[in-house]
């Protein structure tokens, strides 16, 4: 049996200067995102539950975590998913500095 949902998205184009395909490969290209990014920091770092009453802090947590996953993304060991990278360096600090160059 195949199910299938349906989705209705709104937007203030002109129908007759932008085609179905175009429109479905701008919402899945939002949904990647979505699903790359957020998720991982959300879900795996737990990131919205972070919090402080000190100015700029949850910013500049943000901005790490999002630097660190595009370290993992970049430099990370390519056989690994990225939660299975992460974990790796996490049990071996020494492999994350010599990723950063810094061992």
């Amino acid at each position: 049996m195949l199910l299938a949902d349906t989705r209705y998205f709104l937007a203030s184009l002109d129908p007759g200067f932008v085609q179905a395909s175009e429109l479905l490969a701008t919402v899945r290209a939002h949904w990647q995102i979505e699903n790359c990014i957020f998720f991982i920091k959300d879900r795996w770092w737990d990131e919205d539950r972070h919090w402080t009453i000190r100015p700029g802090v949850s910013e500049w947590l943000a901005q790490m975590t999002t630097a660190a996953l595009t370290v993992l993304r970049v430099l990370g060991p390519p056989h690994l998913p990225i939660r299975g990278r992460a974990d790796q360096i996490a049990w071996q600090p020494r492999l994350g500095l010599k990723l950063l160059g810094l061992s």
